[in-house]
């Protein structure tokens, strides 16, 4: 069951990050030849397959056509859209969705502050729209804007029905809870005046009074008046709460037709079947879960509409390069998470995963991160292998194709020889030419020598770290078009080979220490893995031929878009930590029992005694 759910959420994003990047073109074409590295992990046509195109082009090149970046009317408009969504995809949406995962009452605040900027920044860019000439028509950056604000604006919609509906619930239960709580004390009140009036007749006197009925009508009000009171009081200690504040607050309610039976929230509870309510709270947690990929494409497609590339037979090239890149970036977004102690209870953290008892039985059975790596990395193997001759489909297969498919073949046993190794019913049947010898009695039953070692608590997986390793090395040697182009490729490539290093550093710290806590371990050498994966993915996306000839364009060289990403990834990195520290806070505000945990020593004066 746990492998069906990973396939489908894997399924799921890879899709949600192909499908709107192949509608971002509005032609369609063919692949882009060459030996260009987006090519040699999809589909591509070899040169030798379009010899006259190729000389064609070379000889006769067609002029560029007008972009929005080179367009010189209204540029303040474009850089102000620019600036807004900046703010609200970047800054304010990642702060939304924590909140939200952590359940804080700040949540609904921050989407609203999002939906409010989102908003301007829709109507700077609607502005612009009218008064520019359509330069990248049937754009999917257009249509993808107004559809994510609308999926916003319905969560946003969702929010507000469960906080109406999880106040109302709350409000009710108290209620219930404090009126029987009232009631029973009265009950008993009158049970114990029956069985003992001599004793609740001194309980109503003064001390001056002398018990012969002498009392007047105000003293007994008042000594009922004094009971009550300390009834609150102790009340009070034990809930936290003044009861007669509490009760003002009901009524208030109650007057306001928030709490009623007859109430609005009830009334408007009653409209929403159970089944509907349920496909609500799916809706709202999935957004939750692929808005920040869907933000990733959206503004990604920003940039290829603003910068008008991905034209023509380039849309495979362009894709090849968006969609590996993209997804080693947020491998690296991973891997930073886990070191900051992200997956945890999944035992994701560099950490023991905790036992059945201490999380649930779904998560307990997660399996590892290593096993999650390899599977993804075998899916892509096992699919695209078929996919490398599909834009030459019918022509002659030439070496450049026979390379090509070898790397796909390369992540399909790559991906299966980690799944094997993560295997724990493998694991046995390697351990059987032993196993037998393994009884209760005999000269060979100490079980000090029969115990598991300590590094089968963990994963060391060197698979996927391996297959990055080749891929970096690969591409790093793999000969472009263009010095510039050449350059580019080098400098990822060589990112993951420092990728796959630091993962053999943190393999190396966890083998001569193996973790013995369910806390985040945080290996230092994770933080340069992360790094390398962020900063190398995105210089794989900018490899694209379009980027790289807008570069040469520019007279820009391969440092300038090194520096760029390298300044880039860094504050990125430190935004997500912030971010991640931002959820640890929430998640601790709804836990008050975590405060009353850690209350200092110093807190108690030493002249306190204990009663």
């Amino acid at each position: 069951m746990v492998h069906k759910i990973v396939l489908v959420l894997t399924t799921a994003i890879s899709l949600s990050i192909i499908i709107p990047l192949v509608l971002a073109h509005e032609h369609s074409g063919h692949g882009e030849g060459g030996m260009d590295a987006g090519a040699s992990m999809t589909a591509s046509v070899s040169p030798m397959a379009l010899p006259m195109a190729s000389h064609t082009a070379s000889a006769e090149p067609q002029p560029l056509s007008p972009t929005y970046f080179t367009h010189p009317d209204y540029s303040g408009l474009m850089l102000a859209h620019i600036g807004l969504m900046t703010v609200a995809w970047f800054f304010v949406l990642p702060i939304c969705v924590v909140l939200s995962v952590a359940r804080s009452r700040l949540a609904l605040t921050t989407q609203i502050a999002f939906s409010i900027v989102n908003a301007l920044g829709l109507l700077l860019g609607t502005i612009y729209n009218s008064k520019t000439p359509k330069l990248y028509g049937n754009n999917v950056h257009h249509k993808l804007g107004w559809t994510m604000t609308w999926v916003v604006l319905a969560q946003l919609v969702v929010g507000l029905l469960r906080m109406c509906a999880n106040g109302l619930l709350a409000s009710a239960t108290n209620g219930e809870e404090r009126t029987a709580f009232v009631h029973n004390e009265i009950h008993d009140m009158a049970g114990y005046q029956q069985m003992h009036p001599d004793s609740v007749a001194s309980m109503h006197r003064y001390s001056h009074d002398s018990g012969h009925g002498t009392e007047s009508e105000s003293s007994r009000s008042n000594s009922l008046i004094g009971i009550h009171q300390e009834k609150d009081a102790q009340r009070e200690r034990f809930m936290g709460q003044p009861h007669g504040h509490y009760a003002e607050d009901v009524e208030a309610r109650r007057l306001l037709g928030l709490v009623g039976p007859d109430g609005v929230l009830v009334r408007l509870s009653h409209l929403v079947p159970r089944p509907v309510t349920k496909i609500l709270n799916l809706f709202y947690d999935a957004v939750d879960v692929l808005i920040l990929v869907f933000g990733f494409i959206l503004i990604l497609s920003g940039f290829i509409t603003y910068g008008g590339v991905f034209h023509g037979r380039n849309i495979f090239n362009g894709l090849a390069h968006a969609i590996k890149g993209g997804i080693f970036f947020w491998y690296g977004l991973l891997t930073l998470g886990r070191w900051m102690g992200c997956f945890a209870e999944y035992g994701w953290a560099w950490n023991i995963r905790p036992p059945g008892g201490m999380v649930s039985s779904g998560k307990a059975k997660v399996p590892s991160a290593e096993f999650v790596e390899s599977f993804v990395i075998f899916l892509y193997g096992s699919t695209n292998v078929f996919l490398e001759h599909l834009a030459a489909w019918g022509n002659t297969w030439t070496a450049q194709d026979l390379e090509h498919v070898s790397i796909s073949i390369m992540f399909f046993g790559g991906g299966l020889c980690g799944m094997l190794v993560e295997s724990r019913k493998i694991r046995d049947l390697l351990n059987a030419s032993l196993s037998h010898w393994n009884t209760s009695q005999g000269p060979y039953s100490h079980k000090e020598q029969w115990a598991p070692p300590k590094t089968y608590s963990f994963s060391m997986n060197p698979f996927p770290a391996l297959i990055v390793l080749l891929l970096g090395l690969m591409m790093s040697s793999h000969h472009q078009h263009s010095m510039v182009s050449t350059m580019v490729h080098k400098q990822w490539g060589s990112l993951f080979v420092g990728f796959a290093l630091a993962r053999a550093v943190t393999y190396l710290l966890t083998y001569l220490s193996p973790p013995t806590s369910y806390l985040p371990s945080r290996p230092p050498s994770e933080i340069i893995a992360s790094f390398c994966l962020i900063s190398g993915g995105l210089i794989f996306i900018a490899s694209n031929k379009d980027t790289v000839g807008a570069m040469e364009r520019h007279n820009l060289n391969a440092m300038f878009v090194f520096t760029v990403t390298m300044g880039s990834t860094a504050f990125l990195m430190a935004w997500e930590m912030i971010v991640l520290a931002v959820k640890g806070w929430a998640m601790r505000e709804k836990q008050p029992a975590f405060h009353s945990s850690r209350v200092p020593l110093a807190s108690h004066k030493p002249d306190e005694t204990v009663g």
